[in-house]
């Protein structure tokens, strides 16, 4: 058997970043002018679309650190379309490599986005804008020139918060001091702080025991102390990295006092763990009583720990991480029981609303013409309607057959008899999605 050890420098488990997906770019209006074709048609080409924010798990990293220095992501933008059908390019996407074990969730509405659990899982955390549609799209037997193009769609912009819970086969739990950091030396040759105080360990330190099949990944957990439920000491900062565990090795320490105390210093750990998720009480579990070599009444407090586990249905072994009393028996136990219950495979989990690379937009409801008219300070309304505000945003006002377009939907939609009956007068301010116009009934437009 082979032993091998995973350092990490700095460990960073919860990290908020600022993504903004690129704009689409503008579509062409032009036409066709050539020296035997003066009067050729339209030739607006297509905008590229903007790039796309994605992340993805990686297997070289084990915490968020590398994001703590940058924390806003932009990507580029699509290119405008140009004349002679020439559509634009589209954005560059910017890909952010995350560790395995990856939460994403949406920092402003809480939402959770994705959980990104094996290397190459993706997500698509910011889209980018679609492509304004140049003119020649929108030529047809009944409209031979028209004089108008599309604007590209503004790229997704949010804020994420992303949180780190490690893929740990093992985890090592236990109060401060117990020995766990000396344990995880012992098994995987790993290379933690250790010393004779409470919370040595202030971040988890991973070890891996490679073997001829797999390699087990150990995780030493800081130590948690009555209260950690409720965010006391270190609190529930590492509870979390205990739940993708497959196993947990409880470390107590035998030299704290008598079998007694021992088994109250297994309660008050347990008694957290299943406060903050009542599953971690049925996890597979073995009991490591650590530092033998400081016990002078080992048989007798050692046989009182077993009969008490047994009779708990728990599996309880007496090391000694100083001397390698029963350490390689502990270290078979881990691999005996990694082999018997494999890693499962895991897989995106979408949360909300977050595209994964390859799927399809869903289909809308059925609130196609639902619209809500919503007066702000000053005498002004905002008009809520999806339709009317990606309209606003692609219709390019300058060109004055948008106008016109766009005009015809606000009837459609019968905008005016609805901020009509919400108090608006001539000159009032509206605004739908990002523009703004001047309200003024039974006109051919809005003003500008």
């Amino acid at each position: 058997m082979i032993l091998d050890v995973l350092t990490i420098m700095k460990f960073i488990d919860e990290i908020t970043i600022s993504v903004r997906a690129g704009d689409g770019g503008s579509g062409c209006m032009s036409f066709l002018r050539e020296k035997f074709r003066p009067n050729g048609g339209p030739d607006g080409g297509n905008g590229g679309r903007g790039g796309d924010i994605v992340l993805k798990a990686v297997t070289n990293l084990q915490s968020l650190a590398d994001l703590e220095h940058r924390k806003r992501f932009v990507a580029k933008n699509g290119n405008h379309g140009e004349g002679n059908s020439r559509n634009g390019r589209a954005g560059e996407s910017v890909i952010i490599p995350v560790p395995c074990g990856t939460l994403v969730f949406d920092a402003e509405s809480k939402e959770g986005i994705a959980d990104l659990v094996e290397a190459g899982d993706v997500c698509v955390a910011a889209m980018g804008g679609r492509g304004g549609r140049g003119n020649k799209v929108f030529a047809s037997s009944l409209r031979r020139a028209p004089r108008f193009s599309e604007k590209g769609e503004r790229g997704e912009e949010r804020p994420l918060r992303l949180e780190l819970r490690l893929i740990a086969d093992i985890g090592l739990i236990g109060l401060p001091n117990a020995g766990k950091s000396s344990i995880l030396a012992a098994v995987s040759n790993a290379a933690p702080k250790i010393a004779d105080y409470p919370f040595t360990t202030l971040s988890p330190n991973l070890g891996v025991i490679s073997t001829d099949i797999d390699s087990v990944v150990m995780a030493d957990i800081p130590g948690l102390i009555e209260g950690a439920s409720q965010d006391k000491g270190l609190g529930i900062s590492f509870l979390r990295h205990i739940e993708r565990t497959r196993m947990l090795l409880h470390v107590l320490d035998l030299s704290s006092g008598s079998a007694e105390i021992v088994e109250d210093d297994w309660r008050v750990v347990r008694s957290e763990m299943e406060r903050y998720d009542p599953e971690l009480g049925s996890r597979p579990c073995i009991i490591v009583g650590n530092k033998s070599d400081l016990c002078e009444d080992l048989p007798e407090k050692s046989g009182a720990l077993a009969g008490f586990f047994s009779g708990l249905g728990m599996e309880f072994m007496v090391t000694s991480a100083l001397t390698e009393e029963n350490i390689p028996e502990l270290t078979k136990r881990v691999i005996d029981f990694s082999r018997e219950h494999p890693r499962p495979k895991g897989e995106v989990r979408i949360f909300s609303d977050v595209r994964v690379l390859g799927m399809q937009d869903l289909p809308q409801s059925g609130t196609k013409r639902k619209i809500q008219i919503v007066p702000t300070p000053g005498g002004a309304f905002r008009v809520i309607c999806p339709q009317l505000e990606q309209a606003a945003e692609r219709y390019d006002f300058s060109q004055s057959e948008n106008t016109a377009r766009f005009t015809r939907l606000l009837r459609k939609y019968r905008v005016e008899e609805l901020l009509e009956a919400a108090g608006a007068a001539a000159g009032s301010s509206v605004s739908i999605g990002h523009s703004s116009f001047d309200f003024y009934p039974d006109n051919d437009d809005f003003g500008g």
